[in-house]
């Protein structure tokens, strides 16, 4: 695992040409690999980010795993449409997922990463169960490689996911906390909400947001430090309770600005940690 709060930053898998060297660009030394592509999980793909990543010295969290099907990001359609919740995709999407355990394992990649969608509130809710036992398979799965399944943040209240992690109970699960989602979807404090699933945070998406306005719309992402999160005290309460990760920026624009932002937030970042 990556040094103790090292600053990273999110790069996408290609299967066309370096997937690291944009981490390395920015000087930084730790990364999440995202991919929504299944035909990438190739023998041959992961052999080379084995290579690049020991030319590189970049070191690989997680990988990041999409799945198939219609993503809807609101609050309209992504109840229908996000994560393993949906029925009608559930199958699909927990085969792909193991597949990409399967790939991270080859990769040497030691956890893989999802949202799991708006995980229904209420425990008794039928579709609860059936989501738990989706999880448990995929987690069962990888952890018979020695690997672990960490859920992203935002769909859902902090005490449902820790109810969804109780009822897995695999032992190899793990909280990615993306605050900023939290906030875009309304759902907590991410300070507070280490108070209630603290112990299981593994991984930490340096984001920031605004709360939603138009209850159909998520809040808007913005810079790291302009914001609800709160980074100051967020990092802090991290600290106290022991968080041991990376904080891996993701900001989601594209283009100069994009690097810039990043850029600015690996200075502000490094400041805080510093202290």
């Amino acid at each position: 695992m990556p040094m103790k709060n090292e600053v990273g930053v999110m790069a996408s898998l290609r299967g066309d040409g370096p997937s690291l060297k944009y981490v390395a660009d920015f000087g930084l030394r730790v990364c999440q690999l995202c991919c929504w592509d299944k035909s990438l999980f190739t023998d041959k793909l992961a052999a080379s980010v084995r290579e690049e990543s020991k030319k590189t010295k970049v070191k690989i969290t997680s990988l990041w795993a999409g799945w198939p099907g219609p993503a809807i990001w609101d609050f309209v359609d992504g109840p229908y449409t996000l994560g393993l919740v949906p029925p009608q995709y559930r199958a699909e999407r927990v085969a792909v997922l193991k597949a990409a355990g399967d790939w991270a394992k080859k990769a040497g990649i030691p956890a893989i990463v999802t949202h799991l969608g708006f995980i229904p509130e209420n425990a008794k809710d039928p579709e609860f169960k059936a989501v738990v036992e989706a999880v448990r398979d995929v987690a069962a799965h990888v952890k018979k490689m020695g690997l672990e399944f960490w859920f992203e943040t935002g769909q859902e209240t902090p005490v449902t996911m820790l109810r969804l992690i109780q009822e897995v109970g695999t032992g190899n699960l793990g909280v990615n906390l993306d605050p900023a989602n939290l906030i875009l979807y309304g759902k907590a404090n991410p300070v507070d909400a280490l108070d209630v699933f603290g112990q299981h945070v593994t991984g930490i998406h340096a984001k920031d947001g605004l709360y939603p306005t138009d209850p159909m719309k998520l809040g808007h992402e913005v810079k790291v430090g302009e914001g609800k999160v709160r980074f100051p005290d967020f990092v802090e309460r991290l600290g106290e309770i022991g968080y041991p990760g990376a904080f891996i920026i993701e900001r989601e624009i594209s283009g100069d600005q994009q690097t810039a932002d990043i850029a600015e937030t690996v200075k502000y970042l490094k400041k805080l940690l510093a202290r």
